[in-house]
């Protein structure tokens, strides 16, 4: 398929999806984040990894913050990404009270650097990947900055996507460059994409 046609489909699939979120009434959105969240703590992923790369969700995203809280109280060291600049790079730092976060790129909370210690280990630990849409193989449709897309691509550890059943897709397009994460978790099912697929 020509590269032009994968960029119009994607394209067309982010609105589609960005559309269904926003129109998802704040109260139900609520509920499902809570249930998406719950169902990432209660994982085995979570429950042993040691260090988490998480991410401060924008409104459209599912909501991250027990996610985060969870971390810190657990005792397990959690890494916030910071862009570095607007061509996809970012770096992570250790965060010990999210009241180390200030407000960063796209008016996203962002570690501040001054306060928070950079971590440059990415041979293990999970990592929260964000995303519009996921597949059953674990590919993702994100927000086309390519942030993540980089990101995977030098991370040795698991990697978890949080996606609304209702924003789940068989397949996706995907690239050369494209990594599937490990797991994609909804609030009706996990789905590891070593075909281990189980329903809550």
């Amino acid at each position: 398929m020509p590269v032009k046609n994968v960029r119009e489909l994607k394209s067309q699939l982010r609105a589609k999806y960005k559309k269904i979120r926003k129109n998802c009434p704040p109260e139900k959105k609520q509920q499902l984040d809570l249930a998406l969240q719950n169902a990432f703590l209660a994982s085995e992923e979570y429950k042993s990894c040691d260090v988490l790369f998480a991410f401060v969700s924008s409104p459209i995203e599912v909501d991250t913050s027990l996610i985060l809280e969870t971390t810190l109280k657990d005792g397990k060291k959690l890494a916030l990404p910071r862009c570095r600049n607007n061509f996809g790079e970012m770096d992570f730092y250790l965060v010990t009270s999210l009241s180390q976060l200030e407000k960063g790129a796209f008016s996203i909370m962002e570690p501040n650097p001054e306060v928070c210690e950079k971590y440059e280990d990415f041979s293990h630990g999970l990592c929260l990947v964000p995303g519009l849409c996921f597949d059953m193989q674990g590919f993702r449709l994100g927000f086309g900055k390519g942030y993540y897309d980089r990101f995977l691509q030098s991370f040795s550890g698991t990697s978890v996507g949080l996606c609304y059943s209702k924003c789940m897709e068989h397949t996706l397009p995907s690239g050369v460059f494209d990594r599937p994460v490990d797991a994609v978790i909804t609030e009706k099912y996990t789905n590891r994409t070593n075909n281990e697929f189980v329903k809550e």
